[in-house]
């Protein structure tokens, strides 16, 4: 009996031109699907189905793709979680986090939660599945890999560990079916009423001291300060401690 995967993707966005694409990690996704279930991996997007992005998808050597019709502003959650529990799959593929909308990277653990079905954070490679069971590898820090056993079904996200995805042809791209699912449009209501806006650049880190073994990091502890610039607080009040600190602290770029 064939392990039956679907993989889930979105609509993406160049980074620099922000113009459409395919979801660099979404098509991962699909990549680690045809690797194991070959033609009879099936994808599920939830969105516009006359998106063009999508046939990006279609050219990676599909047939076909499911699309759950909605517009723009709809909550796809309730509907992937309403298909994949009467599909049955046993193991969905999706990327870690969207390039468009919100891009919180909630949803998979969300499904997950809401199928009550085991998550895979970071998946790198299946080895096997056998006996209600899979056996994976799942990305660490570092280049490093944990090798798992999971329970059928299950649902994995992936990101830059897995597979690079395979150029998209126009031939395919072209000849591909999308097949449109009416389903029930629930609107998103924490999107209507948030702003979208570019992400702030993150907070300069204070310098830290390496140290490979214990005697380097002890003697990095109990070494004076270099630069004589520190400032030792004593006989200050609370409020005027605080004031110092946040003052070093936005001298060094950590708060803005």
């Amino acid at each position: 009996m064939s392990t039956k995967i679907i993989s889930l993707v979105s609509i993406g966005a160049h980074p620099t031109s922000g113009r459409p694409r395919r979801a660099e990690q979404d098509a991962r996704a699909v990549e680690l699907g045809l690797q194991l279930a070959g033609d009879n991996l099936q994808v599920l997007h939830a969105g516009d189905i006359g998106e063009p992005a999508l046939r990006a998808y279609l050219g990676m050597g599909l047939t076909q793709m499911h699309v759950l019709e909605q517009p723009s502003g709809a909550d796809a959650l309730p509907a992937l979680t309403d298909y994949l529990r009467d599909a049955g799959a046993q193991v969905v593929l999706t990327g870690s986090q969207a390039e468009t909308g919100e891009g919180s990277g909630m949803l998979p653990f969300l499904l997950a939660e809401g199928l009550g079905w085991p998550l895979v954070v970071g998946l790198a490679q299946v080895e096997s599945i056998n006996d209600g069971s899979a056996l994976v590898l799942q990305a660490l820090p570092r280049g490093q890999r944990r090798r798992l056993k999971v329970r059928l079904p299950f649902l994995a996200t992936v990101d830059n560990a897995a597979p690079k995805p395979r150029q998209s042809a126009y031939g395919p791209a072209r000849r591909g079916v999308l097949q449109a699912k009416d389903v029930e449009v629930v609107d998103d209501e924490l999107l209507a009423v948030s702003t979208l806006q570019p992400a702030k650049p993150r907070p300069k880190r204070l310098k830290v001291i390496k140290a490979k073994s214990g005697a380097d990091r002890m003697k990095a502890a109990t070494a004076k300060a270099s630069g004589g610039g520190g400032q030792v607080l004593k006989g200050m009040t609370a409020e005027a401690g605080a004031e110092a600190i946040l003052k070093l602290l936005i001298e060094e770029g950590v708060v803005r």
